[in-house]
């Protein structure tokens, strides 16, 4: 491979946003360790990359480096530098939303890195790989806290409904549920929001890969958000009730502080059954919103 060839030039540029970056980059994993609502952090360059390779691979992309393009884009890398820079001092931003400024503009930089060494039409081609690194991106803290009571009241309520479903009368105090025989109180560590977060995550890439049109990607992305809450009500529903009928020990079980990946896996089975029906009606009304059924290397990003 010769010196001068685009990716070459793109792993220079690539090295160059890791030394200029490098602590909102060790920041933001630091983040993702020892914060729940940011582990998903750690997910998203690794399947960013696979991801692309796949795209790569299955098309057998050229690059056609496009200069002008590329160098706009990191162009609004640095006016992000520059605003997080320049703010006005009695107006001073906040240590998480200036290291969500900076890793938007660690993405923005790769993006634009991407254009010019490889072209708009191969950036065109890995569109979603790309912006799927807009998740790297850490959510300020305040967007996280209302993320959280959001997913509590989403809880609580859908708790409240599963009980009443079948039969046991429950009443609802805030955070706190109360049927016959016991009242337990969702708090925001049991929230879910680790695994909600890695639910939409992971049902992005999943409809992605396994679906064709943008109508069917869009769906089920979307009936991951309320799956989400969905998932957590049950859990509280499940151990609410068996403490209440006859094991009161099972809140402190590791059903309780460790069974979240389980009801996480019974989550991506319905997503999995949902895309399972999408990828039938793909097949039957043969168009996307396009009116054309896409390959899957190709389609929505095309």
């Amino acid at each position: 491979m010769r010196p001068y060839s685009p990716y070459w030039l793109f792993t220079g540029l690539f090295v160059i946003s890791i030394g200029v970056w490098s602590r909102a980059l060790s920041e933001t994993f630091a983040l993702a360790l020892k914060n729940d609502a940011y582990t998903h952090l750690l997910l998203i360059l690794p399947i960013s990359v696979l991801l692309v390779l796949f795209v790569w691979r299955k098309q057998r992309l050229v690059p056609r480096p496009s200069y002008l393009g590329g160098v706009v884009v990191m162009g609004l890398a640095g006016l992000l530098v520059l605003c997080g820079t320049w703010w006005p001092e009695e107006k001073a931003l906040t240590s998480d939303i200036r290291l969500a400024i900076e890793m938007l503009a660690i993405v923005v930089w790769w993006i634009g890195a991407f254009i010019l060494c490889f072209g708009g039409r191969v950036f065109r081609r890995c569109l979603f790989p790309m912006l799927f690194l807009l998740w790297l991106v850490p959510v300020p803290q305040f967007a996280v806290n209302r993320a959280i009571r959001a997913l509590q009241k989403g809880t609580v309520t859908f708790t409240c409904d599963l009980f009443t479903a079948v039969g046991i009368p429950a009443a609802q105090n805030g955070a706190r549920i109360s049927i016959p025989g016991i009242t337990v109180e969702v708090a925001e560590e049991c929230s879910s929001v680790r695994s909600s977060t890695i639910l939409v995550v992971t049902t992005m890439v999943l409809s992605y890969l396994l679906l064709r049109s943008l109508w069917g990607r869009t769906i089920v992305i979307f009936c991951a958000l309320p799956l989400s809450i969905a998932k957590n009500g049950f859990r509280v529903f499940v151990l609410e009730g068996l403490a209440a009928q006859a094991f009161p020990e099972i809140l402190d079980s590791p059903l309780h502080h460790r069974g979240g990946i389980l009801f996480l896996a019974l989550a991506l089975g319905v997503i999995l059954g949902l895309i399972w029906i999408v990828r039938r009606l793909e097949r039957r009304t043969g168009a996307t919103a396009g009116g054309q059924l896409l390959p899957l290397s190709t389609s929505a990003v095309s």
